[in-house]
């Protein structure tokens, strides 16, 4: 790719790469990476090997620089990785089962995504064979190759009729009201779209009229505690059947709300529930001989967090057992062997994502080792694996390894090695802590890239959302551009986070900010004590979950120079009416606010606003209902009453987050070195005057 070649002088240069973060805006570079190399950049999801392993087809997303947003295409491969090349505009592909067609996912008629068929000979013949007005989604052939299944969307917009008087001719009155009757809203990139529920259909692949087979007031498709690994279906292999998870909808304030597999007769339209106890019960898959189902999920418990397991049942819903419960680690991707004796998964660990396997009668066995994040995508008959693998310095590529030898894997894909070519990057160090009670934390230190242990240099600490979820040893591109600029990044995971078994990720339970708040600050010591961070210059940030605890720590501690709380909830009983989830069911209190609202407000970052002092930044999406604008509005409100130095920023078209766009990503990075750098102690306040 063509790119700007600029001419840097040596001061610039060393406001990169030196200890002096923050004495001019970011100049572009060709030897560091600054934002605007990330116009450039490209991922990879979803590598789909065909069914002999010889092909893998890949979605390749790169930035659309006049749209301002992401694009996908189909690239396929060879499994010796020769013959990179284009396919068709599209994403989420699936091979047929007889290796001859792919089915994809694209825009089509009469709007939106629909489903296309590619025949994969010479010709290469397209059909689009859906034109539904719903997004499709999560589609699988049929053991036939005759069908195609989905998921969609079945809207189910309440009207009120009332006895309104006819409007004049011609007369432009108000719409009506939009009418809710759920908990949960709706929304994509146009707004707020009707209410429904996902059901599966199922449609010729030939092109036809999708037929709907489940209906009803629940969601196919259900989830555990924010997993969501596969389709949440699977064909029988004679075709006759399909198991899936039903997530019943039940009333709007239920705490604990339950899914179970279900088996439905396509013949008969026939649907046996298959699961008996209470839990969330998700993911089912039929073995190759059509005996068993393996799924995952657990027996209903009132802690906020828990591992799952993989459980085996037989065809008929009898027999379950549990698999995995010695692992205490979340069952990722899952897939069948060929033999139906053994089943894959993989599996995130302390910051690492690999693949094991377990048999029939609980032996596990871990098949890919190493520090890196693989996700497993597809596996072709013949026992070849095609996934994505990143780790701390390497963006993510398209791999493939043999079952029979996964201690190699190829890298079939290189496609940001133009955009890192001779670009330097800054090391990124493993660390462990302990922290109060003495639990042991994992986290990591990102460094610029000319690091020297004898200088001090500004410090961001980067906290996690979820808060059940992982930091881990992917490529970031965000640390790494601010690495880029001179800082060192602190990224750990605290006790709440997911990969470190039940108890661990559970210790916030009924105490969310609690714990992990002594986590991160203990993590921070350990990082001052090794003597090259300019505590004068300390920064911390963090999203959704983390935008909870950087708004939480500044009501905690002044010792940071400055904030940049983005996307927070500061107030957990205002949070607990305008959000688009039931949060009753994921951060407990002891009951409900109006019962009780001391431990709501104990644990609202709002409480403690008049003890903050450090200058801060809030950001936001202007579209966001999952930590609505409102409990960012409340807090810059309380902090421009305090005088605290404070600036909001309202993202446009972000809903969570505020770096879904690619301009906005840039912003964003942008925005908060900026901020760090006209608040950045007395070292950075003379710099920025």
């Amino acid at each position: 790719m063509l790119r700007r070649t600029f001419l840097v002088s040596a001061l610039v240069l060393g406001v990169f790469a030196g200890g002096n973060a923050g004495l001019a805006q970011e100049v572009p570079s060709d030897t560091l990476l600054t934002v605007d190399h990330f116009l450039d950049f490209e991922n990879v999801a979803g590598p789909a090997i065909s069914p002999d392993g010889s092909r893998i087809i890949y979605t390749r997303r790169m930035v659309n620089k006049m749209e301002d947003r992401w694009e996908s295409e189909l690239w396929m491969v060879n499994r010796d990785g020769s013959k990179n090349r284009f396919l068709v505009k599209g994403s989420n592909a699936v091979w047929s089962p007889d290796g001859r067609r792919v089915a994809y996912l694209a825009k089509g008629e009469p709007k939106g995504t629909q489903i296309f068929v590619r025949w994969m000979d010479a010709e290469g013949a397209v059909t689009q064979v859906t034109r539904v007005t719903e997004a499709p989604a999560s589609i699988k052939w049929s053991p036939d190759g005759k069908s195609i299944a989905f998921v969609m969307l079945v809207p189910d917009e309440q009207v009120w009729h009332i006895s309104m008087p006819k409007p004049p001719s011609g007369a432009r009155w108000t719409p009506p009201p939009r009418m809710v009757t759920r908990m949960h809203y709706r929304q994509d990139r146009v707004g707020f779209v009707p209410e429904g529920y996902t059901h599966l259909f199922i449609v010729p692949a030939d092109g036809g009229t999708p037929r709907q087979l489940t209906h009803g007031k629940w969601n196919v498709g259900a989830r555990t505690y924010g997993l969501n690994f596969g389709a949440g279906y699977d064909f029988t292999p004679d075709g006759k059947a399909i198991v899936f998870d039903g997530l019943m909808d039940g009333d709007a304030d239920r705490k604990y709300r339950e899914s179970h597999i279900y088996k439905l007769n396509l013949t008969t339209g026939e649907t046996v529930q298959l699961t008996s106890t209470r839990g969330p019960w998700s993911r089912p898959l039929v073995s190759p001989d059509g005996k068993h189902i393996t799924y995952t999920g657990f027996e209903w418990t009132p802690q906020t967090y828990r591992v799952t397991d993989l459980y085996v049942m037989n065809i008929d819903g009898s027999g379950p057992r549990n698999l995995t419960g010695p692992l205490d680690r979340d069952p990722g991707t899952i897939f069948w062997g060929d033999r139906g004796d053994r089943i894959y998964f993989t599996v995130d660990d302390r910051g690492t994502r690999n693949l094991q396997s377990v048999t029939l009668d609980g032996k596990m066995r871990v098949v890919t080792k190493g520090a890196h994040m693989l996700s497993v995508t597809s596996h072709s008959r013949n026992g070849q694996v095609a996934g994505v693998r990143s780790t701390p310095s390497r963006p993510s590529d398209v791999i493939a390894f043999a079952l029979n030898s996964p201690d190699h894997f190829d890298q079939l894909t290189h496609v940001n090695d133009d955009v890192l070519k001779g670009i330097r990057l800054g090391s990124v160090e493993e660390v462990w802590y302990t922290s109060t009670g003495g639990a042991r934390i994992q986290g990591w230190v990102a460094k610029p890239p000319s690091f020297d242990p004898g200088k001090r240099y500004p410090l961001i600490l980067h906290i996690h959302g979820g808060p059940h979820a992982m930091y881990n040893v992917g490529f970031s591109y965000a640390y790494q551009n601010y690495a880029a600029n001179g800082y060192v990044v602190l990224y750990t995971n605290p006790r709440g986070s997911t990969g470190y078994g039940t108890d661990f990720g559970n210790a916030i339970d009924n105490g969310y900010p609690s714990v992990d708040y002594e986590d991160l600050m203990a993590g921070v010591d350990t990082i001052v004590g090794r003597g090259y961070v300019d505590t004068d210059r300390m920064f911390v940030t963090g999203c959704s979950g983390g935008g909870v605890l950087s708004s939480w720590t500044i009501g905690h501690t002044d010792r940071f120079a400055a904030a940049a709380v983005r996307c927070p909830v500061t107030d957990w009983i205002s949070f607990s009416g305008t959000t688009d989830i039931t949060v009753w069911g994921y951060y407990r209190f002891d009951g409900y606010f109006w019962d009780n609202p001391d431990p709501w407000l104990e644990h609202s970052p709002l409480m403690y606003v008049g003890h903050v002092k450090t200058p801060t930044l809030l950001m936001t999406g202007v579209l966001d209902l999952r930590t609505p604008m409102g409990q960012t509005e409340e807090y810059y409100q309380a902090l421009k009453t305090l005088n605290v130095p404070v600036v909001m920023l309202r993202f446009n078209k972000e809903f969570h987050g505020t770096s879904s766009l690619p301009s906005n990503f840039m912003r964003t990075q942008l925005y908060i070195m900026d901020w760090f750098r006209k608040h950045g102690g007395e070292k950075g306040r003379r710099a920025a005057e």
